[in-house]
């Protein structure tokens, strides 16, 4: 096999991994909307979900720490903050929230993403934002609150509740985004995903023992089940398979091809959850869709 045959193979491979990362990914919101229909909390959910994925970010972590130097102390201090705010707050938030809103909403809102992270280099760094980005951060918001304002209109303060919470939680993981490059670069992307989220597991299930009685951990075996789905399929797999994708086709295209996620999340909550497709939803996910394309092609020319 020539070089040729090489990269093409390696970005198809790239853009396969990425593809399916992103619905993955998106499934997570189908799961919990499902688990929730056998009468858990957030609290409950999110708890069983972190220990069957405990194990795995525990061996990622292992793994990618072989024949490095142990963490400092203020590296060590430094991944408990990210743990708790990209993966811990955001993931609570994030599963509370969707107790109130449909998963289409859920996932639009999760994807203004890019945009909370730009207006958060504004304000702690004075990083410019250009017309360019302004036009699709615009587009964007547009979108999510067509689709926000549909569903107010039928489910009252508990869509703007849920939408709290999940904005909420969007704004949680920008803030980890922000603050994780340093971080990044010294330790390497798999060793730190691998302990940040062991510390956002740990965080998880101490919720749980401060909160909850030992008792509510008895669920329904559909609960147990979907949990585990949760920890594997759309935790543990898709967080390996979106960072193989970027050794192989780079961020920016992994990024651009996750925009599938939304659309997945849209034809499984309709599919699975029997959640109505109204052209409402149809006009904010393309909104949301064109808007990121436009916000995420700036970035990409400038690279």
């Amino acid at each position: 096999m020539d070089k040729a045959q090489l990269a093409t193979k390696n970005i198809v491979i790239g853009l396969l991994l990425a593809t399916f990362g992103a619905i993955a990914f998106s499934g997570k919101a189908i799961i919990v909307k499902l688990a929730y229909r056998h009468g858990v909390d957030a609290v409950t959910l999110i708890m069983l979900r972190m220990l069957f994925a405990l194990p795995i970010f525990a061996v990622m972590a292992w793994w990618s720490s072989r024949g490095k130097p142990p963490l400092t102390r203020r590296q060590g201090w430094g991944i408990v903050g990210l743990g708790f705010s990209g993966y811990y707050l955001a993931s609570f938030l994030d599963f509370a929230g969707l107790a109130y809103i449909s998963a289409s909403l859920e996932r639009l809102i999760l994807y203004l993403n890019p945009t909370l992270v730009l207006l958060l280099g504004l304000v702690l760094y004075k990083r410019h934002i250009s017309r360019r980005q302004a036009l699709g951060m615009s587009i964007s918001y547009a979108g999510v609150l067509l689709v926000f304002g549909h569903e107010i209109s039928f489910a009252g303060a508990d869509a703007a509740l849920g939408a709290l919470l999940v904005f909420g939680s969007a704004v949680s993981y920008a803030l980890y985004l922000s603050f994780s490059g340093e971080m990044v670069q010294r330790l390497g992307s798999l060793r730190l995903v691998g302990w940040a989220t062991s510390v956002a597991c740990v965080l998880c299930i101490g919720q749980f023992v401060l909160l909850r009685p030992w008792s509510a951990a008895l669920v329904v075996p559909e609960v147990v089940w979907l949990s585990v789905l949760n920890a594997t399929l759309c935790t543990a797999a898709p967080v390996l398979m979106v960072m193989m994708a970027i050794e192989r086709i780079g961020a920016g295209l992994a990024a651009q091809t996750g925009m599938i996620g939304p659309m997945s999340t849209l034809l499984m909550g309709v599919w699975v959850l029997g959640e109505p497709f109204t052209a409402w939803v149809a006009a904010g996910t393309a909104l949301v869709l064109a808007g990121i394309f436009v916000f995420t092609s700036r970035a990409k020319a400038s690279s």
